[in-house]
């Protein structure tokens, strides 16, 4: 008999990494362990329903011992894609490998960017340069306010990123000055995202909004979410995942303003969702905590998830699955503030899951993705290899 999955939602814990992979030093990340040092860092960490899909059965986690019989399948999958990256981690996860990597700016934008960019805003930036964008806005705000210039930067990440306080530049005006620079950045200079990054505040006392915008690159081939659509499903992208994907492949995008607010509307989404992929990315690890490397934050933000957890599993059917999943690593209690090159986790539960299912290490994140258009019965993707067979009971 063949196992019928109608819905899958998997949920992305932006940045949630469990320890760095063989490549790690390339990118100047031996040692980062996402969960692991976290959760050393705060003494251990209280996560009774994670740890019951068998969170503490893929690596170490203080707090979260492993146990005899996980509910569902767990491992950790490693990303094939060069880069470290959300664009390119969300993209694997949906089947699509990248050749080479987005290309970075560790010196800032060089000058003919830059000038097309003023020349097409009407406007002279400040910055233009690596920076943390917590601290850029302290540096930098002020002089903003004052001369009304946009704030340009960018980090480790393939990113060109705007600032802007919202009572200087309107929002509109400043997603206007992202297309222009989408617009500007192609080719050789194709960066992965362009981001809005509105704050708010006073000096001294700047803080981002979720006002946030992403403006990506459209995927090169079609991806586990254009599949979904063409066997006439629908895929409702929850959070940042309409920018990530630059609006390909999905049918309703829902915004949200952190994980909590996340958390209520995937459930919302699944109640609403027939048949298809709910798809959640829930960005508060990365945004708020990893970025700014507070692993008292980050543990927080774990145990929250881990609380609404039983509420998320009430909501799931007979015939749906639900993966929990990350896309790349930001160990706070490293010395870096940017994203780590790691493995990711790999929960898996449903009712036709079968329990206590080790994948071990999974080669590629597309084989998650390969395995849920395997579930709904969609058309093959490019990359990965579906582990369906041996999670699920045959009957």
């Amino acid at each position: 008999m063949v196992i019928m999955i109608k819905k899958v939602t998997m949920i992305v814990l932006d940045s949630v990494g469990v320890g760095e992979m063989p490549d790690a030093a390339k990118y100047g990340d031996e040692g980062s362990n996402t969960l692991g040092n976290t959760a050393r860092a705060v003494g251990g960490l209280n996560m009774p329903n994670m740890q019951k899909l068998g969170i503490g059965n893929i690596i170490d986690v203080m707090g979260v011992p492993p146990v005899k019989k996980p509910l569902g399948a767990y491992g950790k999958a490693a990303e094939k894609s060069p880069g470290k990256d959300t664009t390119t981690g969300h993209w694997e996860l949906a089947g699509v490998v990248l050749e080479r990597p987005f290309p970075v700016y560790p010196n800032g934008f060089p000058p003919e960017i830059i000038e097309e960019f003023e020349k097409r805003t009407g406007t002279k930036v400040l910055g233009n340069k690596p920076a943390s964008g917590t601290q850029i806005i302290q540096e930098l705000g002020d002089e903003h306010v004052r001369t009304k210039c946009p704030i340009v930067y960018t980090s480790a990440d393939s990113v060109f990123q705007i600032a802007a306080h919202e009572d200087i530049i309107p929002l509109e005006r400043l997603y206007e000055m992202c297309r222009i620079a989408r617009e500007i950045l192609q080719g050789e200079h194709a960066v992965a995202r362009v981001i809005a990054r509105p704050f708010t505040g006073t000096s001294g006392n700047y803080v981002r909004t979720y006002n946030r915008a992403d403006f990506s690159l459209k995927p090169p081939y079609e991806t586990l979410l254009d599949k979904v659509l063409a066997a006439g499903m629908e895929v409702i992208g929850v959070g940042k995942i309409w920018d990530i994907f630059a609006g390909q492949g999905i049918t309703k995008s829902i915004h949200t303003n952190g994980n909590t607010d996340g958390i209520n509307k995937t459930i919302l989404a699944m109640n609403e969702l027939d048949r298809g992929l709910v798809f959640t990315n829930l960005v508060d690890y990365d945004m708020l905590y990893g970025h700014r490397n507070d692993p008292v934050g980050y543990a927080k933000a774990l145990e929250e998830f881990d609380a609404r957890l039983p509420e998320i599993i009430s909501k799931l059917k007979e015939e749906d699955v639900l993966i929990i999943t990350a896309d790349h690593g930001c160990d706070p209690t490293t010395e870096s503030t940017d994203h780590s090159r790691e493995y990711i986790p790999v929960l898996i539960y449903g009712s036709k899951i079968k329990p206590a299912v080790n994948l071990n290490t999974l080669p590629c994140f597309s084989d998650v993705g390969q395995t849920v258009a395997d579930f709904l019965g969609c058309e093959k993707l490019k990359n990965g290899k579906s582990f369906k067979e041996l999670i699920t009971y045959s009957l």
